[in-house]
């Protein structure tokens, strides 16, 4: 039997992490991937027509970029090929008048732009930005710190020190505040409030839910002050990466071989049984970055001492479902409200807080919304790279959407099974997206639709289509995620351990938890 120190269960960006951490570290590593190409979400392939090159899911890499993993990884990583691109022009919102807010790394010019809706609001603007230059060390070392710990802990006792205890309450307060909230103590401008709202949707956080202030404040005011990054040639640049990496450092990646089992000897993690029978040891660890419902639904067998635990990773609760759609385009969509928005590596057609509601309880209660938000992306806009010269990609992704269909909020609609309904569905999506950019349509030269059942089809931890791997609301976050007691990656059967989108810090692609996991199995 081949054995190694440490045997990663599937080759998502926060698996190949750790895998390169441990490696670093002197562990032997292998990573067992049960799909014929590694990275999990973040995949980029040619989905339409040759020659267009398609992010699956993860475009933005912006996290991936500012990460610690990142910084201590990077002149490694870059010789193994890894290439970002900077862009200036983040992110915008479009409106009903056939305008438009974007959020650029000038700050005049993004300033200047909100100051024709609202002056106050530039000023106010300008006021959350330089708070976040003296708050962000301390909020993203607390997002970079196990949690609990006492490095988390000495992150607050830092923050304290410098900033006092009013700083606490008033953060706490920010963590446990609606996106509605939070804008209205700040904002008097209904499209400035919709141009940070929207970055809510892209977790579960409607305008109204509690939590999910950070998310929008977080995402806006660090494209501000940095920009944002994709991948030269696709987002898959990670992942090539990675792999080069953990190669070179004597690591293995073995892909089509799907873990059938994980073996427990004497209560501990003894490594795992593939599809075809073989095993392959793990003398000091197994490592998890497959969805813990997976985990414990399938690949462990039932053990009545873990009754209660498995009880609770049962109830864990998904995010809402996703549709993507990927198109191949003659050109960048011509948008009603300014040619300039054709620079931008993000547009949001969700314009205005009423219907991001609108649409979150539309598909709460089973229903396909009427009015989907959509999130655009323009990756050609900056590199040029994914597409024949003088043609484009567009990633568009649709939010919020039920899993199980249960009606169609606009009535027209007739189908429950989303293999039925799918164009349908992404039909509406690009009627919303040609009324903010009229003949965009004519422009699509092939198109690729991903229902949330062929999300999860593509990757069985994208359950209904929930690309967060579990909602993010209060109940499942921080101390609570996956479940209470176990959030330090942990799980009751000794030598077995989580990573990876359900564990803390959650979704993205910083690979916080996978990195996290490995300096504490390796002590550094």
């Amino acid at each position: 039997m081949q054995a190694y120190d440490a045997v990663v269960i599937g080759a998502g960006h926060n698996g190949l992490a750790a895998a390169v951490h441990l490696a670093a570290r002197g562990w032997s590593v292998a990573v067992v991937e049960g799909r014929s190409e590694p990275g999990g979400a973040v995949k980029t392939r040619e989905l339409t027509l040759p020659g267009f090159r398609h992010d699956f899911a993860a475009m933005n890499l912006s996290m991936f970029a500012g990460s610690p993993f990142f910084a201590a990884y990077r002149d490694e990583l870059v010789a193994h090929g890894l290439g970002l691109v900077p862009a200036t022009h983040c992110f915008a919102s479009v409106f009903r008048d056939g305008t438009y807010l974007g959020v650029s790394t000038d700050l005049e010019e993004t300033a200047g732009a909100i100051a024709a809706f609202s002056p106050d609001d530039a000023e106010a603007w300008r006021r959350l930005l330089a708070e976040f230059g003296s708050d962000a060390p301390h909020v993203f070392g607390l997002l970079g710190s196990p949690m609990p710990s006492m490095a988390a802990a000495r992150v607050v006792w830092k923050a304290w020190r410098e900033k006092g205890s009013g700083w606490l309450y008033d953060t706490a307060r920010m963590l446990l505040a609606s996106p509605r909230d939070f804008l209205d103590a700040r904002f008097r401008s209904d499209k400035v409030k919709a141009l940070m709202s929207a970055w809510g949707l892209h977790l579960d956080f409607a305008p109204d839910v509690a939590g999910g202030a950070l998310f929008p404040y977080l995402e806006s005011m660090a494209n501000q002050a940095f920009g944002m990054m994709i991948g030269h040639g696709g987002a898959d640049t990670i992942v090539k990466a990675m792999t080069g990496l953990l190669k070179a450092r004597g690591g293995e990646v073995l892909l089509g071989t799907p873990v059938e089992r994980v073996e427990v000897s004497d209560g501990a993690a003894a490594g795992v049984r593939l599809a075809d029978g073989r095993v392959i040891g793990a003398r000091r660890a197994v490592i998890s970055n497959a969805h813990p419902k997976l985990l414990f639904g399938t690949l462990l067998d039932a053990d009545p001492a873990r009754d209660t635990f498995d009880s609770k990773i049962g109830k864990f609760r998904a995010g809402p479902g996703t549709m993507m759609i990927h198109l191949a385009m003659d050109g960048l969509p011509d948008w009603k409200a300014g040619e300039a928005l054709k620079k931008f590596a993000y547009v949001h057609v969700a314009p205005d807080l009423a219907m991001m509601s609108r649409v979150y309880s539309e598909a709460m209660a089973g229903l396909l919304p009427a009015e989907p938000a959509l999130v655009v992306g323009q990756p050609t806009a900056l590199d040029r790279s994914r597409a024949p010269e003088g043609r484009h990609v567009l990633w568009v992704q649709v939010r919020v959407l039920p899993v199980e269909i249960r009606g169609d909020a606009s009535g027209t609609i007739a189908g429950t099974d989303w293999d039925e309904v799918k164009d349908a569905y992404a039909d509406r999506a690009l009627d919303i997206l040609e009324t903010h950019a009229p003949g965009t349509k004519a422009k699509i030269l092939g198109r690729a639709v991903f229902s949330p059942v062929d999300l999860e089809r593509e990757n069985p931890n994208l359950i209904g289509g929930d690309n967060l791997s579990g909602s993010h609301h209060l109940d499942q976050n921080f101390l609570f995620r996956p479940v209470a007691g176990y959030s330090r990656y942990k799980t009751p059967v000794k030598s077995l351990y989580l990573c990876g989108a359900s564990t803390w810090p959650g979704a993205g692609t910083g690979a916080g938890s996978g990195f996290m996991l490995a300096r504490m199995l390796a002590g550094k």
